[in-house]
Order: C-alpha cells, then sequence, then structure tokens
C-alpha cells in the first residue's frame, strides 16, 4: 500500500473512503497506516473491525495500539442501526478535533438483510457527518463479499481506495437513493400470530408477547428486551402512527423472534434513531433509538401508505 491511504484531509473536511483489500497483508498495512498516521497527527482515533481483523491491527500497531480506542464490529454492529449512534459519539467526545475513524460494518457471513442494512449505514454516513472534520475508512474484502455488494460500496463512499491509490468514486450515488434501493420487500413469514391494537390495549398487548415469547428459545433476559422493545414501537405507533396498528409475532427457523408493527404513520427522518437523543431533545426518537439498542436487526419500511418495523432477536 502507498500513503495515498494514509493522507489525512484538510481540517474542516469530512471524507469516506472504502478500502478494497484482497489480503491480510493488505489489510493491516492498509488500515494500519490510516491509523499510524492519524496517531502521528495526534488525532483521536476509534477502530471498530471484526474480532480477528482487530486481533492482526493490534498486533501490527504495537504500542502504539494503546493510543486507540477499539470495538469489535461483531458486537457493536451486530444490528447495524446501532453503528452510527457510536461513530458519532466518538466524534462528539473531542469537539474541535478531526476524529479519524475505521469502520468495517459488512463481513461475509452477513445475512441478506443484515447487509442491505449496514448498505444504509453506510449511506447515511455522508448525511450524518456532512460538513464535519472526520474520517471514516471503511474496509471491504473484495475477495469473500459478493459483487453486489462492493458494487454497493462504490455507490455509498465518494472516495475508494485500491492497490495503494485513491480516486473519486464515479458510481458514487445520493444517501436517498441508495436508501431506497435497500428498501426490499420484506418476506412474509410462513406462520405468524396477528393482534390488531388501538392505543387503549398497549397494556393487553405487552401481555400477548410476554405471554408468545414464553414458548420460544430466548432466555428470560432476551424476552424481556424484545417486550420493552415492541413496547416502545407500539407506544410511538399509537402516538404518531393514526392511533392504531398490528402487531405480528413469528419465530424463523433459526430460532430468532420477529416482531412487527404496522401502522399508518411516516418516517420523515431517515437518521431517526441512529443517533442517541440528547437528555433536552424531549421524546423526539428516543424509542426508535431504544429500539435499535435492544434488538438485534431492525428493519423499516416506509411507504405512502405507512410505516413497518420488524424487530429480531436472536437466542
Amino acid at each position: 500500500m502507498t500513503n495515498t491511504v494514509t493522507t489525512l484531509p484538510d481540517a474542516g473536511a469530512f471524507v469516506h473512503p472504502a478500502l478494497f483489500y484482497r489480503t491480510l497483508e493488505e489489510y493491516v498495512s492498509g488500515v494500519g497506516g490510516f491509523v499510524r498516521a492519524a496517531l502521528t497527527a495526534d488525532e483521536p482515533t476509534f477502530v471498530a473491525v471484526p474480532g480477528a481483523q482487530l486481533d492482526a491491527l493490534r498486533e501490527w500497531l504495537g504500542p502504539q495500539a494503546d493510543g486507540v480506542d477499539f470495538a469489535d464490529m461483531t458486537v457493536l454492529g451486530r444490528n447495524p442501526g446501532r453503528i452510527l449512534a457510536a461513530l458519532q459519539g466518538f466524534a462528539d467526545r473531542h469537539p474541535g478535533r478531526a476524529a479519524r475513524i475505521v469502520g468495517e460494518p459488512i463481513w461475509a457471513s452477513r445475512s441478506r438483510a443484515e447487509t442491505l442494512e449496514a448498505t444504509r449505514h453506510e449511506a447515511l454516513i455522508n448525511t450524518a457527518f456532512a460538513g464535519r472534520a472526520a474520517t471514516i475508512l471503511c474496509p471491504y474484502d473484495v475477495t469473500a463479499l459478493p459483487e453486489s455488494v462492493v458494487a454497493d460500496a462504490r455507490r455509498t463512499h465518494p472516495t475508494l481506495i485500491e492497490d495503494g491509490r485513491a480516486e473519486a468514486s464515479p458510481g458514487y450515488a445520493d444517501p436517498a437513493v441508495v436508501c431506497a434501493d435497500c428498501d426490499e420487500p420484506l418476506p412474509e413469514p410462513v406462520h405468524a400470530l396477528t393482534y390488531p391494537y388501538a392505543a387503549g390495549q398497549l397494556a393487553q398487548l405487552r401481555q400477548h408477547a410476554h405471554d408468545w415469547l414464553s414458548g420460544t428459545s430466548l432466555d428470560r433476559a432476551r424476552r424481556g428486551d424484545l417486550v420493552l422493545a415492541i413496547s416502545e414501537a407500539t407506544a410511538n405507533s399509537a402516538a404518531h402512527g393514526g392511533g392504531a396498528g398490528i402487531l405480528r409475532l413469528w419465530t424463523t427457523e433459526q430460532g430468532a423472534a420477529v416482531a412487527e408493527i404496522r401502522d399508518n404513520g411516516h418516517l420523515r427522518n431517515p437518521l431517526a434513531g441512529r443517533r442517541r437523543p440528547a437528555l433536552s431533545s424531549g421524546n423526539g426518537g428516543r424509542g426508535l433509538w431504544m429500539i435499535h439498542q435492544l434488538c438485534d436487526l431492525v428493519e423499516i419500511r416506509a411507504t405512502d401508505t405507512g410505516l413497518t418495523l420488524r424487530l429480531h432477536l436472536a437466542p
């Protein structure tokens, strides 16, 4: 890798490059070089990548690794909807300084639904960080990922780094266009329990969910998480989604529990729930943010006729 990977932007600029790599050597050279340059410039540095890559980077950096905040992305980003809040939170903790971040939100074992939400996250980074002094480098394993995922990386990153060369991405697309393309139709469950509800029936609805979850493979704590997420979603639905909706509950072949909330509401802000609400913000966005923290995957489909939230928790 050449030092084009490690070149930092001018103060006040936002840069969001995708780093395409094929080998672990390319990975640690490119990502490690970026991190080492950030540390040399005394910039706050956060690295969130899957565990195996995390270990390789720590070894490559040696004692310099002590100056980096690390996170295992398979934990932090199990739900892709949580990642943006973590990245923004890190930048917010260093006001007046250009944050340097490495985020690898997509890996080969991601499900299609997770990959779509991670791609949505990558597009929304460009909206959320516009005008901020930050660089967010996103590695992509082009030998392990489907070509469609690599093609989407070209659409979500204004800058591409490949074979040591950085260049503008000719395929970069408006975040709103990419997010719309991520709205693939949600597959219908084979069997689901259905509970219509109105504003005065939320306590009864929570009891239905609690009773149903007792027959799933989720442990007690995980069942409590999903009941709380359902409670937040249906309360928001009753308040902002026309006063009524439909809850559906089912399990997948892998034993995950899924809850779906449908109503006549709308989601006008695509960043809603992806940034931790300030204490002074009232209740705006707090419920959806909490849902993202509680669930392993949150799928949202907003149309002209209504809003669908599909919440997943694995055993």
